[in-house]
């Protein structure tokens, strides 16, 4: 039998390793704006690989934006990368984490089920250069 110090010794040691990988999967919300995005020189496209820009990410324990470095990700085949973006809504803004989209063929940005014509003047949006607009084709 174990003891319970022991148990609750065993159980804290357990939450503690689950903690940061936990953590940093969290969204915010926060009040404070993030920094502008340094600049950054994108490298020359590299095959099999997709370039994840650096950007500003919210760090709780110290109540602060942290930058986090520029990197390369390994394509997925059938799925778009959409990158990590601030948006603000109403004083307060949540980071959008970087995240997989499945079906987007064309690698417009737009997944293909609402690919096809948004505006509805019959040009498919892949041929369209104004795709939310039905005056422009």
């Amino acid at each position: 039998m174990f003891k319970p110090a022991l148990l609750a010794a065993m159980l804290a040691a357990g939450l503690a390793a689950i903690a940061p990988g936990a953590a940093s999967a969290q969204s915010y919300t926060v009040r404070i704006a993030p920094p502008e995005v340094r600049q950054q020189v994108e490298p020359a496209p590299r095959r099999g690989y997709v370039w994840v820009p650096g950007y500003w990410n919210w760090n709780a324990q110290r109540h602060r934006h942290v930058w986090v470095q520029p990197t390369w990700v390994r394509e997925r085949h059938g799925y778009v990368y959409n990158q990590p973006r601030w948006v603000e809504r109403d004083g307060r803004w949540k980071l959008n984490r970087g995240a997989w989209a499945r079906g987007d063929r064309d690698r417009d940005g737009i997944p293909n089920r609402m690919d096809r014509d948004r505006d509805g003047d019959g040009v498919p949006n892949r041929h369209d250069r104004a795709p939310n607009n039905p005056r422009r084709q």
